[in-house]
């Protein structure tokens, strides 16, 4: 994911991000200009993401673009020319509003659609070309770290810092689970090719799914969610789930009948398992134009999101997780910490 996010420009004034932690550290380069604002930028398999925070930490723009970075990418292990220049033209956009604040330091990184393609660096040139900056392209394991340190750093007053979490975070290509304590040394992170556009194009082809579509891609899902857990510390019993990004989100607003975007009423909200097994029968039970009439549903994400349900439901049963807590804070308050701490 990494990654996708809330729609739009921030609609709500956020709390300062701190500068990062052992987690979050790790950028090339110098320490960031003293006094100037710094910028992050995620490329996705699905959205492309800005977070503009001024030198106190505060946030001054977050927003969000639906590119579909990785169409096609898992059958053809190519980015398609239409996608990178989608992608390319929205960065060129986020160029534009990061000088507008005066950002001094970037860091862009590309996940798991770039990690996939033999044709990264054609997108990587005209990246560059139209931001100035060089993408980082970021491995699994350090993307989840970044996730893990952007959800974690401004937790409720009530959740206890000091036991483990666990972290997930649903993009469109790849998903990333880290355990750790927040208070604690770098987590534990690990990454599985399972994401909302990669379950889609790969399993889940008719709209809607057939019943036997769907329960195939719960057992593809369930293997790899599986072998994640083997590999990761094991988390207390009945502790929290954090999870991140667009699928997270959305599912937040349909659960809690949130029509119209404010992040104070999707950060740090809550919903069960037994809701998103609920919502998933719905969402997959209906085409994808009905689903983008639902009041909530974010454009361009209405033909992926069953896939996405899909693979939080399955990192709830298989880590046994009866809760989620919805973050808005994700790999970009990460990177944002990590420019701010001189990584």
């Amino acid at each position: 994911m990494t990654g996708d996010g809330e729609p739009g420009a921030a609609s709500n004034v956020e709390e300062p991000i701190a500068p990062g932690t052992a987690s979050s550290r790790g950028a090339p380069g110098t320490a960031s200009l003293p006094g100037v604002p710094v910028a992050a930028v995620d490329c996705g398999t699905n959205s492309t993401r800005l977070l503009v925070a001024g030198p106190d930490g505060a946030v001054l723009d977050r927003r969000m673009q639906v590119t579909r970075l990785g169409q096609g990418v898992d059958a053809t292990h190519r980015l398609d020319p239409r996608a990178i220049d989608r992608t390319v033209a929205v960065l060129r956009d986020y160029r534009q509003v990061m000088d507008r604040f005066g950002v001094g330091r970037v860091r862009l990184v590309a996940t798991s659609a770039a990690r996939d393609a033999v044709n990264a660096e054609l997108f990587f040139e005209q990246v560059e070309a139209v931001t100035g900056v060089r993408p980082e392209l970021l491995s699994g394991s350090d993307e989840g770290r970044l996730s893990f340190a952007g959800a974690t750093a401004r937790l409720p007053a009530a959740f206890d810092v000091a036991s483990p979490v666990l972290v997930v975070d649903i993009g469109g290509g790849s998903t990333e689970l880290a355990v750790g304590t927040p208070a604690g040394e770098s987590p534990a992170a690990i990454s599985v090719d399972v994401g909302c556009v990669r379950v889609t194009e790969r399993v889940l082809t008719d709209d809607p799914p057939t019943s036997a579509q769907l329960d195939e891609a719960r057992r593809a899902v369930r293997v790899e969610v599986e072998r994640a857990r083997r590999a990761l510390p094991r988390p207390g019993p009945g502790g929290w789930l954090v999870g991140l990004a667009g699928t997270v989100s959305t599912l937040s607003m349909l659960v809690h009948r949130t029509a119209v975007y404010e992040r104070r009423l999707v950060h740090h909200s809550v919903v069960s398992l037994a809701e998103v097994e609920e919502w998933l029968g719905r969402l997959a039970g209906e085409p994808a134009g009905a689903r983008a009439r639902r009041p909530g549903m974010v454009e361009g994400r209405e033909d992926v999101i069953v896939g996405g349900v899909v693979v939080l439901a399955e990192v709830m049963a298989v880590f046994e997780r009866s809760r989620c807590l919805v973050s808005e804070d994700d790999i970009l308050d990460g990177l944002a910490a990590s420019l701010m701490a001189g990584g």
